[in-house]
């Protein structure tokens, strides 16, 4: 299908040295006289084009915050909407900015905030759409579509893998499969995890929540539990899945702290579930895990909320702050060494550090603790 004629004519891209965690805006002009122009665009979509249209300029009529963090916000949640209107040419030009690692296997990029994998209900724009025009600009006209060899969710950061070829795909989706891949993703958590460092072992299990809104969550299914004091062994969930995290806190203050986090399994929201349920130490921005009952934004306490410049009627704007910051791939093919994948955290992520005084670890640093980390267990 041909794709409109009309182009957001007002699109511009600010890019630092953060690559892709900069931000995206878009600032549409009116667009009736030409979508009327063009033949190929139908009622229907002449119709969302308005009320997106409409919906954007009633948000650009709301008076302007002078506090620079509630600023921030407003420009993420501008951001996050926009981003499903960016022309796919567009999203892919920007993805080549944030190429991380490149040759003739693989493509590495940075995936930005708000976008998601795969396509579904209410997605008018993912990253697997884009593969194809991607893998144009980057080899010519005649390249195949480059192909996905995992997946992050759409409120996560940072590394993603893709490969050129099919049989280059499934043998990273195999190395994945096998934990053949080290995987490390920072996240900023509400509270400080106990001890700094350890390994949760509990299975996951996908439940139905009893609410005011009927919901589906992955949550806890462990193997034990204490009855009078004595550590009971409970019937096994059939349906539970293994589940294995590493964590080290990298940096603390009292009410939070920047952990790495080292998923040795693949469950679906392994990483949130092990915090929140697990440890007590949601992530900061998860506002699903952050109660099991209920779908709400995340409640934070008034000294988080102080030092993040924000009221709790604004938390729920506050975005994930889980970044996939690191992957090592072993040899592979032509290759005969590991390949170390590292993707620099996003604007809002390194804000919200600096507001709530924690440290950016330098490298050194981080590996002498997971060496003794590694060394104790």
């Amino acid at each position: 299908m041909a794709a409109p004629r009309w182009r957001p004519s007002g699109l511009w891209i600010r890019g630092n040295s953060q690559g892709l965690g900069s931000l995206f805006s878009l600032v549409s002009k009116p667009f009736c006289a030409a979508a009327a122009a063009s033949t190929s665009v139908n009622a229907q979509r002449l119709a969302e084009r308005l009320r997106a249209q409409k919906q954007e300029q009633d948000t650009n009529k709301k008076p302007v915050s002078t506090n620079p963090v509630q600023r921030r916000v407003q420009e993420i949640v501008r951001f996050t909407r926009q981003l499903q209107r960016v022309h796919p040419n567009v999203l892919a030009k920007a993805l080549t900015r944030g190429i991380l690692h490149q040759d003739n296997n693989l493509v590495v990029i940075n995936k930005p905030y708000g976008l998601p994998v795969h396509g579904g209900p209410g997605v008018q724009l993912c990253i697997s759409d884009v593969l194809p025009i991607l893998a144009k600009m980057l080899h010519g006209h005649k390249a195949e579509p480059l192909h996905l060899c995992h997946r992050l969710d759409k409120e996560t950061t940072g590394v993603m893998v893709l490969a050129w070829d099919k049989d280059m795909a499934h043998q990273v989706q195999e190395l994945f499969r096998t934990r053949q891949v080290v995987k490390k993703y920072w996240a900023i958590t509400v509270r400080v995890p106990m001890p700094s460092a350890g390994v949760v072992d509990i299975p996951i299990v996908e439940k139905e929540a009893q609410g005011q809104q009927q919901h589906r969550k992955m949550t806890l299914s462990p193997s034990y539990r204490m009855d009078n004091g004595k550590m009971v062994k409970v019937r096994h969930n059939r349906n539970a899945q293994v589940a294995v995290t590493r964590y080290q806190v990298l940096s603390s203050t009292l009410s939070s702290a920047l952990v790495e986090l080292q998923p040795i399994t693949g469950i679906k929201h392994q990483l949130r579930v092990h915090l929140s349920f697990g440890l007590d130490c949601p992530i900061l921005g998860d506002h699903k895990y952050s109660d099991w009952n209920r779908l709400a934004p995340q409640k934070l306490s008034v000294g988080t909320l102080k030092k993040l410049g924000l009221e709790q009627s604004k938390a729920r704007y506050i975005p994930l702050h889980l970044h996939a910051q690191q992957l090592i791939l072993p040899a592979l093919g032509s290759r005969k060494e590991d390949l170390n994948l590292v993707c620099k955290l996003p604007r809002f992520f390194v804000c919200s550090l600096r507001r709530l005084g924690l440290e950016m670890p330098n490298q050194d640093q981080n590996e002498n603790n997971e060496a003794e980390h590694l060394g104790a267990q």
